[in-house]
């Protein structure tokens, strides 16, 4: 499990979370100590993706660090262990969003549980569990090869070349977000639209047009179908990257 790496963060460096964190270095996971501060916590971040909070500390008073925990876990796509009382637990759990825990030790801790938890996590990540799932829709097979290369590293990618083949492949498979073509022969981006529209089961998928025309007037047709967004297909991969970022995390904080 080389270049996974987990924060280990509390009021201080115990017994038990130095017991803790020697089960998790065993299974070939980087873990360190952090003190439960902001500075230290943003400074020490890294590419760690999990963040393990052993809660010995009076947490109702660190208000603070709730927030910083939830804005850095949803900027870095990144999930938090919580270990403590119950009633910390609880507590902790009301005043974060649920998608960015993964899942709660109450004291004692069963060490083997929570080292399977910790492998499994990881487990996942690699294989793209936790990524977001994006349905390309193209009737070009080279843009379509193209796309996936640009998004295959951080979201789940697949691929039809026709309006009816997405729907036939939405018919066995959820996901987060389509990128729809607009022009296509046969069964047009819009038409696609309304009959994911006009079904239940798809109706509150997430639509995005890909375009390739850029004057006013098509980009006016693109939008009055109310879509969550359009790309031209003239966009960089950077760009590109970075608006599916920034949807995604505003998305998060309305669910």
């Amino acid at each position: 499990m080389a270049n996974n790496r987990i924060i280990f963060t509390g009021e201080k460096e115990s017994y038990i979370v130095r017991v803790l964190i020697g089960k998790v270095q065993e299974a070939g996971i980087d873990c360190e100590f952090i003190p439960c501060t902001v500075d230290d916590i943003n400074a020490n971040w890294d590419e760690a993706s999990l963040l393990i909070l052993y809660m010995d500390i009076e947490i109702r008073s660190k208000e603070k660090i709730f927030h910083f925990l939830t804005d850095i876990m949803e900027e870095k796509n990144g999930q938090l262990i919580l270990i403590g009382e119950q009633i910390d637990i609880d507590y902790v759990c009301d005043h974060i969003p649920g998608d960015v825990i993964y899942k709660t030790f109450a004291r004692p801790v069963d060490n083997a549980a929570f080292t399977k938890t910790i492998t499994d996590y990881f487990n996942k990540r690699e294989s793209g569990e936790f990524k977001k799932s994006i349905l390309v829709v193209d009737d070009d097979p080279q843009f379509l090869s193209l796309i996936r290369q640009w998004l295959k590293e951080t979201y789940k990618v697949s691929m039809v070349g026709s309006g009816l083949q997405a729907l036939k492949f939405l018919g066995k498979n959820k996901v987060d977000l389509i990128l729809l073509d607009h022009e296509m022969p046969v069964t047009s981006g819009p038409k696609v639209l309304e009959m994911l529209r006009s079904d239940d089961e798809t109706k509150d998928i997430p639509v995005m047009f890909l375009t390739g025309k850029s004057d006013k007037e098509s980009v006016m047709e693109v939008v009055s179908l109310k879509p969550e967004g359009y790309f031209l297909k003239n966009i960089t991969r950077e760009e590109l990257l970075e608006k599916l970022n920034e949807y995604f995390m505003m998305h998060k904080k309305h669910m």
